[in-house]
């Protein structure tokens, strides 16, 4: 019995393994096939979605793109022709066309000059503060989102009502001011006997998120809707006019002579020590200076500036402090102003410019609770650029 009732047992397991081995297969078989038509999805969706480009960029279809408002030109009778290159841009340029451009980043002065010469109309939808200077239309004014009117006898904006500027300007003498109060003003208009350029921060004014909110689409058609053709060139890396060149070094800079001079000099050296240093004696233990520490030196002026109850003096202190290490981490130059490490920043945590150039750059803090606020908004944008940065790092 025992025999009989093993030879079922085995009997049952091998027709029973077959039908298991059955049922592994199909499972991965649906694993398989899923995997697959995840994949067929993803890539379809990649290859139909339109690309969303950059900011300000006539074609981008994304939140930050302008393509709204060239179709709005485009419905209004303007030709819109979108350039991506120097030499495109300059040949399309004719008599009575507009030439739109955001911030030129990738090119030099000579470039930006020579690019918009052939123009007789120039509109920059965004400025940094060195082409502000380059133009010599302004500098940078404080921040100030209220909603502001045209401000201004130009024709164009009588109609354009109220918009809310992320930033303001200081015109400069000869150059007039639009949309803003006081002396600050969020449209620059300088007019000379052949050409008329106007600067305004329009990275969110003009997008295609924000683009229908206050007046920002008729301020849209009154800078760009003045003639029958508008240019909109889009700066790029790979327009750029910036040529690599390599640092110079201690050695291309000095005479070829200086080398073995020096050679000559340490072997000199060298025989000397030896020459001489045979007849001193066997070495003596001595007594070193005392070292004070660095650690103790910065808490020693910590508690005079404490005592002091100089608060200005402490924020300033810590304002350089972070104005450097900010233009270190942001591939500034360690004597980079103020404005230009706010600009970076600016654009590093795509906030509206300006934003950041009262921290940087605006007055100090005269008491003790408003140096701790103070010192916190200074550690909150180091920690902002920080993130920023280990995400460029490690896009994963």
């Amino acid at each position: 019995m025992t025999a009989v009732a093993e030879s079922a047992a085995a009997s049952t397991a091998e027709v029973q393994r077959p039908g298991r081995r059955m049922r592994a297969l199909g499972g991965w078989a649906v694993v398989v096939a899923l995997v697959l038509l995840g994949a067929f999805i993803a890539m379809q969706v990649s290859v139909q979605m339109p690309s969303s480009r950059g900011a300000l960029d006539p074609e981008g279809v994304g939140d930050s793109g302008a393509m709204a408002l060239a179709e709005i030109l485009r419905d209004q009778g303007v030709e819109v022709d979108v350039a991506r290159t120097r030499p495109e841009a300059r040949t399309a340029i004719g008599e009575g066309a507009t030439l739109a451009l955001s911030n030129p980043y990738t090119l030099t002065d000579e470039g930006i000059l020579d690019l918009i010469a052939p123009a007789e109309r120039v509109v920059f939808l965004s400025a940094n503060t060195h082409l502000l200077s380059l133009l010599d239309m302004g500098d940078n004014a404080a921040a100030d989102s209220t909603a502001v009117g045209p401000s201004c006898d130009t024709a164009e904006f009588a109609e354009v009502g109220t918009i809310r500027p992320d930033r303001l300007f200081h015109p400069a003498d000869g150059v007039e001011g639009c949309f803003g109060r006081d002396d600050a003003a969020a449209v620059l208009v300088d007019e000379t006997d052949d050409q008329t350029r106007v600067v305004v921060e329009g990275t969110r004014l003009f997008s295609n998120d924000y683009l229908s909110e206050n007046g920002n689409a008729a301020l849209g058609l009154a800078l760009l809707g003045q003639t029958e053709r508008v240019v909109w060139y889009v700066p790029s890396f790979e327009d750029t006019d910036i040529e690599a060149q390599s640092p110079d070094t201690l050695g291309t800079l000095t005479p070829g002579w200086v080398t073995p001079a020096i050679l000559v000099l340490l072997l000199a050296g060298l025989a000397a020590a030896l020459w001489r240093g045979q007849r001193f004696g066997p070495l003596v233990a001595e007594t070193l200076p005392v070292t004070v520490r660095a650690s103790e030196t910065m808490h020693g002026r910590a508690r005079l500036t404490a005592k002091a109850g100089d608060a200005a003096h402490a924020a300033e202190a810590l304002r350089a402090g972070a104005r450097r290490r900010l233009a270190r981490r942001l591939g500034l130059a360690v004597n980079a102003t103020a404005d230009e490490v706010a600009d970076a920043a600016s654009d590093r945590l795509r906030v509206p410019r300006g934003t950041l150039q009262t921290l940087l750059a605006g007055p100090l803090p005269s008491d003790d609770p408003a140096l701790v606020e103070y010192a916190r908004r200074l550690q909150e944008l180091e920690s902002a650029v920080d993130e920023t940065t280990r995400e460029m790092r490690d896009p994963g």
